[in-house]
């Protein structure tokens, strides 16, 4: 499917999941909590007094009003046709103890079944429900401890919003603080659209942004966040596949990787679009996870089978984070469930990462690699600028291992034998008007492709130093053609093919 063709099919989807969530017409009947009981002093247990109203305002639909104060709760269950609206000064604040907090059940079985359990605000199997105003929800989040085993790290810690099987939900302008886990988890939904919302997760571990799993018919747009753990993620923990989705107009700032496909990919990822985000680095300086200024700006992860297919990511500023751009077909091999089939390598196909401007990249270099016998197919790299720091590695290509089952990240190969696209295992890859440069010495060549069966690189300007052997190095590929490019710091000479190489033509 042609690039045009996903965004106007996208487009489309997103004008109708907008209007079908935001269109609600005719007077609504708002329910104050203080007429139930609750009281905004900080230190009154307000679930019952809240639960009430929500429960009252679910028979007729409308508005769970909160006015200024700041209300003590643990679980609230949010049911359909309701929406909890909170004014300016009005804050939730979650309890601070685990056991004040039931025992939650999706209701099918997903990779995290066992150990998503809790909540601050939880939604099951509703339609028609939202969250906005002016205020501020706070989790709390440094109050709970994590587990100190594999087993046990992610018990015990709820998320500030979980919604599961759910349909038309809006989360808008609202102030989300502090959570215990990830701040906000959205999994197998449809037609949501988060919009206007301000995130600050730097309390725990795993504090990430945003976790989009197995839904469809979703727009995150005009939001800014500020998280340790991942950016904007998306996941597929189960076979449910992740897609239909916008992500635009965003600023994100994160300690791991600003936007994110994976790392449970089970079903996987179609027909999404990413665009005119600013990625910068955090406010926050001490880490819990990752690096101050981000690991990578946007990553593509698929290695517990699963697919990435038709994703457009263009219009980014990407400022800070060590690997500005990290694709990886892995194959982990996880099963979601003990009894699910072990899933074979998964598919990467039909990717469009264009219009990056990116600064501040560190010295490990960009990657996109496949596996032997399963390459990652028609990818384009196009408009794309990064300026990296350089290193005082050698032009010396040694042997990148494979890692095929690793845990994917920008960072697992370490430094790489070219400092700005290590690209390997790929097919019919398309890397057009991109430019590459180093604020330091940088010995080590721009681009190195392997292994690669069908290849355009096009109107590259890739900086090397003078004792660099070439500006782009090319490994046992074939059928390529290089044209149009030029090293603005000339090393020896632009293109280097090795013996194993075929079928190139190169030219001005």
């Amino acid at each position: 499917m042609q690039t045009a063709s996903i965004f106007k099919i996208t487009l489309f989807l997103a004008t109708n999941i907008y209007f079908s969530i935001n269109n609600v017409s005719g007077q609504k009947k708002v329910y104050n909590v203080l007429d139930f009981g609750a009281r905004g002093d900080t230190v009154t247990d307000n679930r019952i007094p809240v639960q009430k109203a929500i429960d009252a305002c679910s028979q007729t639909g409308g508005e769970v009003y909160f006015p200024p104060g700041t209300f003590l709760t643990s679980t609230l269950f949010l049911k359909s046709n309701v929406t909890l609206y909170l004014s300016a000064g009005a804050v939730i604040l979650g309890h601070d103890q685990v056991d004040k907090y039931p025992a939650l059940n999706a209701g099918f079985s997903f990779y995290g079944d066992q150990w998503a359990k809790y909540s601050l605000i939880f939604c099951k199997e509703a339609e028609n429900v939202s969250i906005r105003g002016e205020g501020l929800i706070d989790g709390q989040g440094a109050s709970f401890a994590s587990g100190e085993t594999e087993a046990s790290r992610y018990n015990n810690r709820p998320f500030l919003l979980w919604f599961v099987n759910c349909k038309n939900v809006s989360v808008k302008n609202i102030r989300l603080r502090n959570s215990a886990f990830w701040m906000q988890y959205y999994l197998s939904c449809e037609k949501v659209a988060i919009e206007g919302i301000d995130v600050w997760n730097h309390s725990n571990k795993n504090n990430d942004m945003l976790d989009i799993d197995g839904c469809r018919d979703v727009i995150v747009s005009d939001v800014t966040g500020d998280s340790d753990d991942d950016g904007i993620t998306i996941k597929s923990t189960s076979p449910r596949i992740s897609e239909n989705i916008i992500i635009t107009n965003c600023v994100i700032s994160s300690h791991c990787n600003a936007i994110k496909f994976g790392t449970e990919s089970t079903g996987g990822f179609k027909k999404i679009i990413i665009s005119d985000c600013v990625i910068k680095p955090s406010k926050q300086r001490t880490v819990i996870y990752g690096k101050p200024d981000g690991i990578s700006g946007v990553a593509l992860e698929t290695v517990d089978g699963g697919i990435i297919e038709n994703i457009n990511i263009h219009s980014l500023v990407i400022d800070g984070p060590g690997v500005p751009i990290f694709v990886r077909l892995g194959n982990r091999a996880r099963k979601y469930t003990e009894t699910a089939a072990t899933p074979p390598a998964g598919k990467i196909r039909q990717v469009s990462i264009s219009d990056i401007i990116a600064t501040g990249a560190g010295a490990t270099g960009c990657s996109i690699t496949g596996l032997p016998g399963a390459p990652i197919k028609h990818i384009t790299l196009r408009d794309i600028s990064i300026e990296f720091s350089g290193s005082n590695m050698p032009d010396s290509v040694f042997n990148v291992p494979e890692k095929e089952t690793a845990y994917p990240e920008a960072t697992m190969f370490g430094d790489l034998p070219a400092y700005g696209f290590y690209i390997r295992h790929t097919n019919d890859l398309k890397f057009i008007n991109i430019t590459t440069r180093c604020k330091n010495r940088e010995d080590r060549p721009g681009v190195i492709i392997a292994d690669t069966d069908g290849f355009r690189v096009q109107s590259a300007d890739i900086w090397t130093s003078p004792v660099t052997k070439a500006a782009l190095q090319v490994y046992n590929s074939k059928n390529g053609l290089v044209e149009g490019c030029r090293s603005k710091y000339p090393g020896k000479k632009f293109l280097f093919l090795d013996t194993k190489t075929k079928n190139i033509k190169a030219g001005q």
